[in-house]
């Protein structure tokens, strides 16, 4: 069958479009459930009301800095205005990146939207029994990842087929990413502050259980999990998905049989989409099933629903031109990505699982102390990180070895499409992570609403499944930032070639390191993740403690609070300000820092210097945040193992050290960890749109 590139596109809008109804289905479905307990409806109320305050400050504060960025992308990209005749493209670039950011402020208001009605209805469906409750937390996690996924392929369908221009595509990128850097980084600042803070105070020092309606910071924690587990998350893999996509097209569109190439891309990420409509949809508990069973199993049909679907239309569409069996080698690249996807999941699952022995091994150090809590979960997280490193340079380097005998150029080109590959199932991705909050909350909201012991046991059972799928989800996330960023300094080559041609420069084959230009780029580039990390974490320290301060103000001012005597309440509005306010404080610096000090490496080392700085920040980049991840998952799940009744159970020196171990673990996992993730991918996405202009302005380049 012969390709045409308009009706590719027009499938995949149409995709998009099913996706969307499908999520609104679900919404629906979701919202139907019953809910009676009035108690639950009060804290699910003040629940909802924090969060959206925080976004709507958020994103107040987020337009802000988006509104001064559009008019310097105006004013300079992709070139100055000053410079051209024409400053149409000034103009489509400026509009790309707004949309961008505007359609990544939308994936995480549907995931509020959707997460603060699934807590209350996954918590109340507990009373019927586990697999009630399980389907009302995935099909409210589902809504967010339909409608994620679909606005990415929506979006970046809709601005190819209006411009057909890589760089304006870059635009849109650069739009989602950036507003992706901040959101994530402030909601995992605000999430992690309230965390910590009812942590140490909560079962540190006072031994009150993990939700009890006692501790000012309750409903704060709550808030954060939808801020910065759904909210942040969801913008975090709208950004992955949506750079792999542009990166991939970037360099099609400079390769021969432009067409049939941009065609692919396209082919492979809708259905990716229509696979994992299809896995959601088929997700169910069996009999004698598990949650984390039914997750994993919708994840795994998933996979296998896209492998065979991709090669039927490879085999069903005339891509012959491509030529020496090229088709089949760039989806070979593409499954490929895919596999390592599952592959860094299943290896990230073996160090954070309760079920196996790096988590055991660290809850019986435990039994000595936080010290040994610490240096266990450190040790192994670094342990944690070889698999997946591992995993990424291999599909990095076959998919380019695959793809090269197609011919100049395609070998970077099988390097994105592996990417894309990773990332074609992040619909089922977004779904199993959304559902980890949402039953989480759920957990908390039965507690404080009372509803029994055997309730309390079927929502720990779920938010177990959570934990340990939300560790598999962020081992995926970063995987394919990974081989995403690695395509991306393919794109950047790309863009740097266009440009040199236009200006009769030399063009760019790659980097040699002992090249001081570019070694200098590796060396700061490589530093960049560790002064974002520490910035990040040194912003939840700052603000958990100032809301520990608060919560012992509480406990000490409020008569009756601390006995929980009846109609005696805390404040919560205040430890909720308190995390939103610093997170606002904290949120924009960091991020700033990484595109400052990708700008000056530029414009001091011109193109050169930046293809170390990228190459830096991806290594360091992908180390740290495998480790800090990784680490913090397995601290987390640590704690819940000794919560179990193992090494001396709750109230034990094994908890209480296992607790301090979970809450330095905290801002490592959902904090900076993914976080890093977002943080290359805008470093490289800044490098490619001012490629031009470190080329044309650099003091050593």
């Amino acid at each position: 069958m012969t390709v045409n590139l308009n009706v590719i596109l027009g499938a995949s809008i149409g995709i998009a479009i099913l996706s969307f109804l499908f999520a609104a289905w679900l919404f629906k479905w979701v919202s139907s459930r019953p809910s009676s307990n009035q108690r639950i409806a009060e804290v699910g109320k003040l629940i909802r009301s924090g969060a959206y305050t925080f976004m709507k400050k958020e994103y107040i504060a987020l337009s802000k800095f988006a509104g001064i960025a559009a008019v310097l992308i105006f004013i300079f990209l992709p070139e100055p205005i000053w410079k051209t005749d024409v400053v149409l493209d000034n103009v489509k670039i400026t509009i790309a990146y707004i949309v961008g950011t505007a359609f990544s402020a939308f994936a995480g208001k549907i995931g509020i939207d959707i997460a603060t009605i699934a807590n209350v209805k996954a918590a109340e469906a507990a009373k019927q029994g586990i697999k009630p409750s399980f389907l009302a937390g995935f099909r409210g996690g589902s809504v967010m990842g339909m409608a994620v996924v679909g606005s990415s392929l929506l979006g970046v369908a809709l601005v190819w087929l209006l411009t057909g221009d890589g760089t304006i595509a870059l635009g849109f990128s650069f739009g989602a990413s950036s507003l992706a850097l901040f959101a994530k980084a402030g909601g995992g600042i605000f999430t992690k502050t309230a965390d910590i803070s009812a942590d140490l105070v909560g079962k540190v020092e006072l031994g009150i259980p993990e939700d009890d309606p006692r501790n000012p910071a309750v409903i704060a924690d709550n808030v954060g999990d939808n801020v910065g587990d759904v909210a942040g998350m969801g913008a975090d893999l709208f950004d992955s998905n949506v750079a792999s996509m542009v990166a991939a097209l970037v360099m099609a569109s400079t390769l021969p049989n432009r067409d049939l190439n941009i065609a692919l891309v396209f082919c492979y990420a809708a259905i990716g989409l229509l696979s994992s409509i299809i896995g959601v949809a088929c997700a169910r508990m069996g009999k004698k099933g598990t949650p984390t069973r039914a997750l994993n199993t919708s994840t795994y049909l998933t996979t296998a629903i896209y492998a065979v679907l991709s090669a039927a239309v490879t085999a069903l569409f005339d891509f012959s031109a491509i030529g020496n069996n090229g088709e089949w080698r760039i989806w070979g690249a593409s499954f490929l990505g895919l596999l390592v996807g599952v592959i860094v999941g299943i290896s990230t699952d073996y160090f954070t699982d309760d079920t196996k022995k790096p988590v055991h091994n660290l809850a019986k150090a435990s039994e000595s102390g936080p010290a040994f809590t610490i240096l266990s979960g450190f040790s192994y997280g670094m342990l944690s990180a070889l698999p997946s490193m591992v995993g990424i340079a291999i599909s990095a380097l076959v998919s380019y070895k695959l793809c090269e005998p197609i011919g100049e150029g395609y070998a970077f080109f099988g390097i994105s499409m592996a990417a894309v590959g990773m990332l074609s199932i992040v619909g089922m991705i977004i779904s199993n992570d959304a559902y980890g909050p949402i039953v989480d909350n759920a957990r908390g909201l039965a507690e404080m609403g009372n509803l029994g012991e055997e309730v309390l046991e079927i929502t720990d059972q779920l938010d177990s499944a959570g934990n340990t799928v939300k560790a598999i989800t962020k081992g995926f996330a970063i995987g394919a930032a990974g081989l995403t960023v690695i395509s991306l300094l393919g794109a950047f080559m790309s863009e740097v070639n266009e440009a040199a041609k236009k200006l009769g420069e030399e063009l760019l084959s790659g980097f040699d390191i002992t090249n001081p230009t570019v070694f200098f780029g590796l060396l700061i580039g490589a530093a960049i993740p560790a002064v974002f990390s520490a910035m990040l974490i040194l912003g939840v320290d700052r603000n958990a403690q100032r809301m520990v301060a608060e919560i012992h103000r509480q406990f000490k001012e409020i008569i009756g609070l601390r006995e929980g005597k009846e109609g005696v309440t805390p404040e919560y509005d205040k430890c909720i300000a308190i995390a939103t306010i610093g997170a606002l404080r904290e949120l924009i610096p960091a991020g700033l820092a990484a595109i400052v000090a990708t700008l000056l490496v530029g414009f001091i080392g011109g193109v050169q210097a930046i293809g170390g700085f990228i190459t830096g920040n991806i290594v360091s980049g992908l180390l740290l945040s495998l480790l800090m991840s990784n680490s913090g998952g397995l601290w987390d799940n640590g704690k819940k193992y000794v919560e179990a009744g193992n090494h001396g159970g709750k109230g034990s020196p094994a908890h209480k050290a296992a607790v301090v171990g979970d809450t330095v673990g905290d801002p490592f996992k959902d904090t900076a960890g993914p976080s890093i993730n977002t943080q290359i991918t805008v470093v490289s996405l800044v490098s490619s749109l001012m490629a031009t202009l470190f080329l044309q302005f650099s003091i050593f380049g």
